[in-house]
């Protein structure tokens, strides 16, 4: 058993053995020594007062205590295996293909878009020509939406699973070990295709496979049972266990399932803007003036609030980011943001969203499954109208948004292709822009100096989460119609990031061998 202490030290001292050790043995209370090794277990900014802190939970190990290293990732041959279908080569996906190849099953892997490396020119097409490929884009493709929006690894979901499992399955593929002892660990997009590409090796190496452009069409089902899926319109291929790892914005296979007669239902979800700050700025606040100092990494905020009876909070807080156009389809325009490993860009964005339940949309019906759905495609094809009909998005700066003017001009956007000057009051419903306005003024009394003119909004981030849930049994994790079929991730509603759709795809697995396993017995 190790031995687990918490001390502060100032930014300059954060990697400084000289310092850190005799602090944390004279917490601990434990003499040098009597210790075999140690190591930082955690680190997080402490920035609520002026000096700014460094807090790390320091591990000892005993003279006659052993570290044990358990492997991160234990593979074996399975070409021979049971065969699962594995529908979207995702953060979900991809951990539940490795997972199965631990268990001893073989999985295949159908994922609609392109591999990770011929994912890029599509979203340069997006960026330079404003051409939306529905098939391959910021959202679809290997690795999912979050290899090209930034890959942030921070998770409240402890009680889902094992996230130190998930995090050292990065660090076997490639990733900073670092991003075991940040608080908030972030990979970065520059530095994720390499991992992912790694992992899908691993995949293909164990016997498993990887199918991209490999679109699920449908789904045949007897006796309420998964028989075989339809790959390309063209394509059965008989599977009796199915995970379903698609995504928030497979809205395809929404209709798919409800055309089926399979259930899924309606499900909160958020929408607002993405808003741009100078980092400069965010780091003055964040660090009390103390913005120049060369330890301490580009600020970031979490806010929040209660306006009318709906949280408004900051979703996807990217320091040192870029704005990115997400739209899936032609005619619709989706922002989401972005950030390299070094978070180095003069930019700080971030989603400002309102909470929105089914009940509270004007058209709502219980029986309409689409309601949020809806309500989420109307508004990104109203920005996509009013800024021109490209992938140009409305946008406004902060304080005319909020005093209903619109902008006369604007300061540089780090959004690739352009935004357009539009009173975002009249293109948002008024459910959200109420909010918003309501929100921004509180923000600013949060953070001095947040509520700026200087900021610019743009429109819509819409996004967040999927709009309809996929209802699973609790233990089984399938449908809670159809036996077979496993409903994982974000799109199903049971994840809201990389690491809580991973660990989704683990679980979904484990169901599976554990059914498997019963069978056999």
């Amino acid at each position: 058993m190790s031995t687990l202490v918490q001390i502060s030290v100032l930014p300059n001292q954060q990697e400084d053995e000289s310092v850190i050790l005799p602090l944390a043995l004279e917490k601990a209370k434990i003499k040098k020594k009597d210790i075999r090794e140690w190591r930082i277990r955690k680190r997080s900014i402490d920035a609520r007062r002026k000096p700014v802190k460094i807090n790390l939970q320091v591990e000892f190990w005993k003279k006659d205590e052993v570290r044990k290293a358990i492997p991160a990732f234990i593979p074996q041959q399975v070409s021979g295996s049971k065969e699962i279908a594995i529908i979207g080569a995702g953060p979900a996906g991809l951990y539940a293909a490795l997972r199965a190849i631990e268990a001893g099953l073989k999985p295949i892997v159908f994922e609609r878009g392109k591999d990770v490396r011929a994912r890029r020119h599509d979203l340069a097409k997006i960026n330079k020509e404003q051409i939306v490929n529905p098939e391959s884009n910021y959202c679809f493709g290997e690795g999912g939406a979050g290899t090209y929006s930034d890959g942030k690894l921070y998770t409240r979901s402890k009680k889902r699973g094992n996230v130190l499992k998930a995090l050292e399955w990065f660090v076997h593929f490639g990733a900073d070990p670092e991003i075991l002892v940040d608080a908030h660990p972030h990979i970065g997009t520059n530095k994720l295709p390499k991992i992912i590409t790694s992992m899908r090796e691993a995949i293909v190496e164990a016997g498993g496979e990887v199918h991209f452009n490999s679109k699920l069409t449908d789904l045949k089902l007897k006796n309420n049972k998964i028989e075989a899926i339809q790959i390309n319109e063209n394509q059965w291929l008989s599977f009796d266990e199915v995970i379903l790892a698609t995504g928030h914005s497979a809205r395809d296979i929404f209709y798919l399932l409800h055309e089926k007669n399979i259930k899924i239902e309606a499900k909160p979800f958020a929408l607002g803007v993405r808003i741009e700050h100078q980092q400069k700025l965010i780091d003055t606040i964040q660090y009390h003036g103390d913005d120049e100092n060369p330890y301490l990494p580009p600020a970031s905020y979490s806010l929040v609030e209660q306006v009318e009876g709906l949280g408004v909070y900051s979703f996807c807080m990217c320091p040192g980011g870029i704005i990115a156009p997400c739209a899936t389809a032609q005619e619709e325009v989706v922002t989401n943001g972005w950030s390299p490993s070094k978070r180095n860009n003069p930019y700080a964005n971030s989603g400002i969203v309102v909470s929105v339940n089914p009940e509270d949309l004007p058209n709502f019906d219980p029986n309409d499954p689409f309601v949020s759905l809806n309500f989420q495609k109307n508004v990104e094809h109203a920005c996509w109208e009013a800024a021109g009909k490209t992938q140009q998005v409305p946008a406004q700066r902060m304080k005319d948004f909020v005093e209903g003017k619109v902008s006369v001009d604007f300061p540089k956007t780090s959004y690739q292709p352009g935004i357009v000057s539009v009173d975002l009051n009249k293109v948002l419903p008024p459910l959200i822009a109420t909010r918003l306005r309501k929100a921004f003024v509180l923000f600013g009394k949060k953070l001095k100096g947040y509520y700026t003119n200087e900021a610019v909004l743009h429109a819509p981030e819409s996004r967040t989460s999927s709009p309809v849930s996929i209802p699973r049994h609790p233990e089984s994790l399938e449908h809670i119609e159809v036996s077979g079929l496993y409903p994982c991730g974000e799109g199903a509603g049971y994840a809201g990031g990389i690491i809580s759709a991973a660990i989704d795809g683990i679980n979904c697995v484990d169901a599976i061998a554990k059914k498997y396993v019963e069978s056999n017995s």
